[in-house]
């Protein structure tokens, strides 16, 4: 809703996730809201950031893709130092 001069006068805007583009509902205590900031050619941060805002639902499947692909690694010696050149 906004006024008569345009502002914005909601009290909750509802955050979107940047995955799935899912309403972040308010029960939702996994989700987390990421600022990357942007750097220029020398590396040094100009100030500006782009925001990314991630569920718990999403979280949590990184979280098991990410275990299950490091137990594949364990279980076929993909890990070891003898395979890195």
């Amino acid at each position: 809703m906004q006024n008569e001069v345009g502002d914005m006068v909601d009290l909750y805007v509802p955050r979107k996730c940047s995955a799935t583009n899912r309403i972040i509902t308010a029960k939702d205590h996994a989700s987390v809201q990421i600022n990357i900031g942007h750097v220029d050619a020398n590396g040094l941060y100009n100030g500006s950031f782009t925001t990314f805002a991630l569920s718990g639902f999403v979280r949590a499947q990184v979280i098991l893709y990410s275990a299950h692909i490091e137990s594949l690694s364990f279980s076929s010696n993909f890990s070891s130092k003898q395979n890195i050149p």
